[in-house]
């Protein structure tokens, strides 16, 4: 190995080796992981540092701890973000991953709250179009996702206001009916308390903490088109992947 990168610690170089197995196949989700004492065998670590490998693994999603079985292999799973259904939209035509499904809660003109008018650069209290869904997969709840666009996409594109499913997806819907293309993306990820108005969505107590996304896009000509807010569900990896060259 060549430049200044540092080495992992064993530890993670271990749990790295042993996520790839996973992801490669090699270990299937129910397959027992290596013992502590495989590890300390096989590696030649101490008991300390074997046993922080099946830590890092449950903290990453790739495996759990069952009563009466041990410490077995699973896949994480990944949450598809807004952007990611963006994208998933334009190469293929759709913006869910297989065995996702959405439920649309609501889809209306509300009043902008400071957040929202803050968002779409709007003043408070201006109606805009507040679309709310819920993603859900085979594991359950991917995330709660509101999205708040300007009142004008209502006039050019009134199904963004009905609760019926869009033939491409918000993003699809305004650029056909106005060409207005979103090209930039703003992403801000944090640790957010669950609203009342959200927590039953995700099946959790209000309050409870939890990775939440905004995103803001902007069109062609710099003009904002959408805000947005996910609040994601329990057990979920939020993953992302770029070409450096």
């Amino acid at each position: 190995m060549t430049g200044n990168s540092p080495a992992l610690p064993p530890y993670r170089r271990i749990a790295a080796q042993i996520k790839d197995r996973i992801e490669r196949g090699e270990l299937q989700p129910g397959d027992r992981i290596p013992s502590v004492r495989e590890i300390v065998r096989d590696e030649g670590v101490s008991v300390a540092t074997a046993t922080r490998v099946a830590s890092v693994l449950r903290a990453e999603g790739y495996a759990e701890t069952i009563s009466g079985i041990g410490t077995v292999a699973r896949m994480p799973s990944k949450i598809t973000t807004g952007p990611d259904r963006l994208q998933l939209q334009r190469a293929t035509g759709s913006g869910f991953r297989a065995g996702e499904r959405v439920e649309i809660i609501s889809a209306e003109m509300v009043p902008a709250s400071p957040e929202v008018a803050d968002g779409l650069e709007v003043e408070i209290g201006t109606q805009v179009v507040q679309r709310r869904r819920r993603y859900l997969d085979e594991d359950g709840v991917i995330a709660l996702s509101t999205s708040w666009l300007p009142p004008d996409l209502a006039e050019a594109a009134p199904e963004l206001i009905s609760t019926g499913p869009l033939p491409k997806m918000t993003f699809g819907l305004i650029e056909d009916r106005t060409g207005r293309r979103a090209i930039k993306r703003r992403d801000t990820v944090s640790i957010e308390e669950l609203p009342d108005d959200v927590a039953g969505f995700l099946d959790l107590p209000p309050g409870t903490p939890v990775l939440s996304m905004v995103n803001r896009y902007w069109d062609q000509r710099g003009q904002i088109t959408e805000y947005a807010r996910d609040y994601m569900g329990t057990g979920r990896v939020l993953e992302a992947e770029y070409d450096l060259e």
